[in-house]
């Protein structure tokens, strides 16, 4: 596939990197000439240096041929305005653009995307995405990710494996047999930094982090099964008022009313104007680093504190100090991949990466066959896909437990209708099934096979 991504940033360099690897023929452009530079030197793409609203610099890093075009610059406009020149100049099939001023996506001014308007076939808000996903790990403390497939009724748990967890040393193949009426898989592990789909004699060690597939009604059972038995954050802390941490309060105060609410900000005419749109939550001007501060929004009883300002080491900072002076749990915003392999052992619980969850949303519209959703693990070592099976697949009329997959892909959920189910050894899968699998990096090109729409189809 020709794919033109559109700014050489944070997340236009994690979505070269990644579609690069899987031999999609790459172009990158950007104004920054040492961004340009970076990229062409540590990843196998074509830069152009200019401006990605340009049609002349469009037109030279070969926006005729394209079979996508990805803006994620950091202006908005020029993201809209690349995708509008590639629409009426290139006739690029298929356009993205990352859009962050929520006052574009408002309800009334849905039209505004039409293919007559403005022709961007798919918008991703990095805030709204994260936001969504903090809101879910704030119901679910216990688990490090939680991952929504399939309109969020099959749910992959990010679950650490403590050394008082139920069922480690137990092989995976009898959990069946001591929780017969329990719909949960586990489908991935990660073990001495490496990922795994684990088999039947496999056993989960102290130390695991487990990756466990299930139906959303039985996440606090799956959790409880896990040795986490923690309950939904009712007193938090969010350190930071910028766009995301916004969203979080006002999703908390629209879904869930019994939440006590304290929001840090540093700058004071944000702080006020975040205020005057909240109708419960507490504002407090001040540093999320400051103690004081901290005592003041009454960490020491805290459920959870979400740190979402814009820098990663304030972030990161502030989740261990809020920890140590008694928050129950942490939560915090990371951007620097650099930082990931670190924050666990400094204590916290669970962080998000905005760039993981941009490349994901991208992801589900550039693999191929009927993909209707696409989650990555830590940081692209794995991917959770949500596909739909065609009467062509392979996959289509055969009992699970006859159809051989290959070691790192498992099987995690199957919607049908209106039902949902997570299979067994004997389940048939049927056609226009959605399929939730999770795949090891290597492994996801055997997926896409998996999925693909057979000329037989037509």
């Amino acid at each position: 596939m020709r794919i033109l991504i559109c700014g050489a940033g944070q997340v236009g360099f994690g979505i070269a990197e990644r579609l690069s690897a899987e031999n999609n023929d790459v172009s990158i452009v950007d104004q920054d000439p040492n961004l340009v530079r970076r990229m062409g030197d540590l990843l196998d793409v074509r830069g152009f240096v200019g401006s990605a609203s340009h049609p002349d610099v469009l037109d030279q890093a070969g926006a005729g041929d394209a079979d996508m075009l990805i803006a994620v610059t950091h202006s908005d406009e020029v993201n809209m305005v690349a995708c509008q020149v590639a629409h009426s100049l290139f006739d690029v099939p298929t356009k993205v653009a990352r859009v962050r001023a929520q006052s574009y996506l408002a309800p009334h001014w849905s039209d505004l995307f039409l293919r007559e308007n403005l022709p961007i076939d798919v918008v991703i808000s990095p805030e709204i995405e994260v936001g969504e996903m903090i809101l879910r790990r704030l119901r679910m403390p216990g688990a490090f990710e939680v991952l929504g497939f399939c309109d969020n009724e099959i749910l992959v748990l990010g679950i650490s494996c403590e050394s008082d967890c139920p069922v480690i040393d137990t092989p995976l193949k009898h959990l069946g047999e001591l929780f017969p009426d329990l719909p949960a898989i586990v489908v991935g592990v990660y073990r001495d930094g490496k990922l795994f789909v684990p088999r039947g004699d496999d056993q989960l060690l102290a130390g695991d982090e487990a990756y466990v597939a299930t139906l959303a009604p039985q996440t606090e059972r799956v959790m409880k099964i896990f040795g986490h038995e923690e309950r939904r954050a009712q007193r938090v802390i969010i350190a930071g008022g910028g766009n995301i941490g916004l969203f979080v309060a006002r999703r908390l105060e629209q879904t869930q009313r019994d939440v006590r609410l304290k929001v840090l900000e540093h700058n004071r005419e944000r702080a006020v104007a975040i205020a005057e749109q909240l109708d419960r939550a507490i504002v407090l001007n001040g540093s999320a680093l400051d103690e004081e501060l901290l005592r003041e929004a009454g960490v020491e009883s805290a459920d959870m504190i979400v740190a979402v300002t814009n820098d990663d080491q304030v972030n990161i900072l502030a989740s261990v100090l809020a920890g140590r002076l008694g928050s129950a749990r942490n939560m915090c915003l990371i951007n620097n991949t650099g930082y990931m392999t670190i924050v666990r052992s400094l204590g916290i619980d669970a962080f998000i990466n905005p760039r993981g969850v941009t490349v994901s949303r991208i992801l589900q519209h550039v693999r191929r066959g009927r993909i209707r959703a696409v989650q990555t693990v830590l940081n692209g070592a794995g991917e959770v896909i949500d596909a739909e099976a065609l009467p062509t697949s392979p996959l289509v009329g055969r009992a699970l437990n006859e159809l051989d997959l290959p070691d790192g892909i498992r099987i995690g959920g199957i919607r049908r209708g209106r039902t949902v189910m997570v299979p067994r050894a004997d389940t048939t899968i049927e056609a226009n099934d959605r399929v939730v699998i999770f795949a090891t990096k290597d492994r996801v090109h055997e997926v896409e096979q998996l999925f693909r729409v057979s000329l037989d189809y037509f």
